[in-house]
């Protein structure tokens, strides 16, 4: 903060605080300081310090962590935060790791070679792009619950935001998060400089705090100030439900990633060091997988070791790593080869966040340029994990249902039908493009279903009742609605038999010429995918 503005708040504080005490009564300090969690928006990516590799001293390695459950597997294997003898990695390739921990996103330190590895989301790689030199030899687990939205209670859907403005984090899972769901429904996102700027009507408005502890408090003094600058915050737990909860009914959780898998935890290796240590890189990968297996087949006997690391008790333990999927060695194969179908892929997340952040992923490299899955295909071969199996299944609680309520989101799809028919033109690589589309959705989020609501264009009505009066346009509304369910049939019949999706998570409805976007016909020949996730 400059020093002139330091000397005027501390003018204005004083002066609050004497007429306080000269009317005798409490000062109302609530508009000073409230916006001290934002910080500069960024319209270009942070440069990263000189990649440089990093050099093993005294037969140990660093590997940076941050205080998250999903980092218990890495624990479990070392035995602790300290460098050990009778860790997994000293006992099998006889190198030892010392784990540390951060809040700060240290990529700098990371690539000019300060430690040998960290831990961060999939998403990130592609903001940082090529300037991060960086290998990912392994997935460490998916998010379940500890990202998520929340909002003003009246607000029920991802579109609904349309014109709002929420605070998050930037560069972090939580701005990835809102932007990928805002593209899916359709919307455009606009960076704000601060909360005086003027919000885009069309967009989502984001405006950013140093993390997303600090997006929450700010939304939260917000209700409590009963001030209308924010729609809500993207932050993570326990900050979402204090944040609700404390909201006296202001606010809800819109959702968490709870069953949304699209923020993936990896295992980033400095490029120099895994280039001239690969049996070290070897040993990360295997002790991480081993230690992924102990934790996922017995968490309680592992509780003391991971509460140390995180000062924790057993209860917090507990909680947090409800919030997590450790990955195991069939999952991170198919992470990796794309062929994962009960969440999201590397390189789909990878896509998903060149696309989500536009210019400021201006230095994206492709996905394979950090993959580097030959340690998972060596212990695939070594059989040592053989009895493991993909399961990745939906998280259903209380109260969740299929296709109740409010959808998360909604996006209209334009399919190119042929003329008065319901026979869709499987010719058309933007129709083939956009089953692919619905697809993913289901695909990223275990348990969702999909509503498909067929339209049909209403530009005749007129004509109609101009020839028949409103005799003939009740007869051609029953065509429509019709044909508004048969175009839906249609696309619920290839998404199973062509793209492999589950009949049961498929569910159709016609509302013929009933619903118009506006004045285009194009716009209004349409199937409109609800989209409803569990929580």
């Amino acid at each position: 903060m400059k020093l002139s503005t330091c000397i005027t708040t501390l003018l204005t504080t004083l002066a609050l605080l004497s007429s306080a005490f000269a009317e005798d009564k409490k000062p109302d300090l609530t508009g000073l300081a409230a916006d001290t969690e934002l910080v500069e928006t960024r319209t270009e990516v942070p440069r990263l310090k000189a990649a440089a590799p990093y050099e093993v001293k005294d037969n140990t390695i660093v590997v940076e962590l941050s205080e998250y459950a999903g980092y218990a597997g890495l624990i479990a294997a070392n035995g602790g935060m300290d460098p050990s003898e009778d860790s997994i990695f000293f006992k099998k390739y006889h190198f030892k790791v010392k784990l540390t921990l951060s809040e700060e996103e240290s990529w700098g330190s990371l690539n000019s070679g300060k430690i040998a590895a960290s831990a961060t989301t999939a998403d990130v790689l592609a903001v940082y792009g090529k300037q991060f030199q960086v290998v990912v030899p392994a997935q460490i687990g998916y998010s379940r619950g500890a990202d998520g939205i929340v909002v003003k209670s009246d607000i029920k859907r991802i579109n609904a935001l349309k014109g709002k403005v929420l605070s998050c984090s930037q560069f972090t899972e939580s701005d990835f998060l809102i932007r990928y769901l805002a593209q899916e429904a359709g919307l455009a996102v606009n960076m704000l400089p601060d909360l005086k700027a003027a919000p885009d009507p069309t967009k989502v408005n984001l405006v950013y705090c140093a993390d997303g502890f600090g997006a929450g408090d700010i939304f939260a003094r917000d209700l409590k100030a009963g001030r209308d600058r924010l729609a809500g915050c993207v932050t993570w737990a326990p900050k979402t439900n204090e944040v609700a909860e404390g909201s006296g009914g202001k606010a809800h959780i819109l959702t968490t990633n709870r069953n949304l898998l699209v923020v993936a935890d990896i295992l980033v290796v400095n490029k120099g060091f895994a280039k001239q240590n690969p049996n070290m890189v070897a040993g990360l990968v295997d002790g991480l997988l081993e230690g992924n297996r102990m934790v996922r087949d017995d968490a309680d006997n592992h509780l003391d070791v991971i509460c140390k690391a995180f000062k924790w008790d057993k209860d917090k333990a507990k909680s947090e790593l409800g919030k997590v999927h450790l990955a195991n060695l069939p999952e991170n194969l198919a992470f990796f080869s794309g062929a994962m179908d009960a969440a999201g892929s590397f390189s789909g997340i990878y896509q998903s966040a060149v696309y989500v952040y536009g210019d400021l992923a201006k230095s994206s490299v492709d996905s394979d340029n950090f993959a580097d899955t030959q340690y998972l295909k060596a212990l695939d071969k070594s059989g040592d994990f053989k009895d493991q199996k993909i399961a990745i299944a939906p998280i259903r609680t209380a109260g969740s249902a299929d296709a109740e309520g409010d959808p998360l989101l909604s996006k209209d799809i334009r399919f190119y039908f042929q003329p008065n028919s319901a026979v869709l033109d499987v010719t058309n690589a933007d129709n083939l493009k956009d089953l692919d589309s619905i697809k993913q959705l289901l695909q990223v989020s275990p348990g969702s279903t999909v509503l498909l609501r067929g339209h049909v264009d209403n530009a005749m009505i007129e004509v109609f009742r101009r020839q028949g009066g409103e005799a003939l346009v009740r007869q051609h509304a029953l065509g429509a609605d019709a044909l508004s369910k048969n175009r839906a049939a249609e696309i619920k019949r290839l998404l199973v038999e062509r793209c492999g999706v589950d009949l049961n998570r498929l569910s159709t409805v016609g509302v013929g010429w009933k619903e118009p976007a506006g004045t285009d016909s194009a716009k209004n020949r349409r199937v409109e995918v609800q989209w409803f996730t569990l929580e």
